[in-house]
């Protein structure tokens, strides 16, 4: 896609929009064209070993920026307006503005000032949309793994703010913290 669309590419993607806890976080991501990093894959597809030696490469030939959604925006704006947000501001942190824009999904965030496509199922489709969404993937993980060792009980280290059984329960007997999303069905039930 990007070889089609020529210039300079971006692919942006973003992760966390389906969690009752934590930021969504998106990233943007330029590839050099001349050095696609082996193995590049939706990050769904690659291991969590194979998602790091890829991410790694990402980072030292492409042009990456990641930003993120807090808990309040999302909450203030909806999940969608926010995770739109999110891309904007990944795609504002690169250090050169793209001349189009590939963004996964069936919209394109209203406050992109260039060109862009919006692309269904785009980690597969677009080189450049696989490796934002491997960088997303990587940076919200650790993020909710930060968040694990300040708010035990939780499961975030292994469950990523996604309402897995074990995040129920521990909604049911430790109660809500501030990274829940207070809007969010499950969590707003409980309060």
């Amino acid at each position: 896609m990007e070889a089609r669309i020529g210039g300079r590419v971006a692919g942006v993607d973003e992760v966390g929009r389906g969690p009752l806890a934590g930021p969504v976080t998106a990233a943007a991501v330029v590839l050099d064209p001349a050095f696609i990093p082996e193995g590049l894959d939706d990050s769904k597809k690659l291991t969590a070993r194979k998602r790091d030696q890829v991410w790694a490469a990402i980072l030292a030939h492409g042009d990456v920026s990641v930003a993120h959604a807090s808990v309040a925006e999302i909450e203030e704006l909806n999940i969608l307006w926010a995770s739109h947000l999110a891309m904007e501001r990944a795609v504002a942190g690169l250090r050169s503005a793209p001349d189009h824009v590939l963004v996964d999904g069936t919209m394109v965030p209203r406050g992109l000032a260039m060109p862009a496509t919006p692309v269904v199922r785009g980690d597969g489709r677009s080189v450049s949309i696989a490796a934002a969404s491997i960088v997303a993937k990587i940076c919200r993980d650790r993020i909710m793994v930060d968040l694990a060792q300040q708010h035990p009980g939780y499961g975030w280290e292994t469950n990523m703010g996604y309402p897995s059984k074990r995040h129920k329960s521990a909604l049911e007997n430790l109660g809500v913290t501030p990274h829940h999303r207070r809007t969010f069905k499950p969590v707003h039930n409980m309060l």
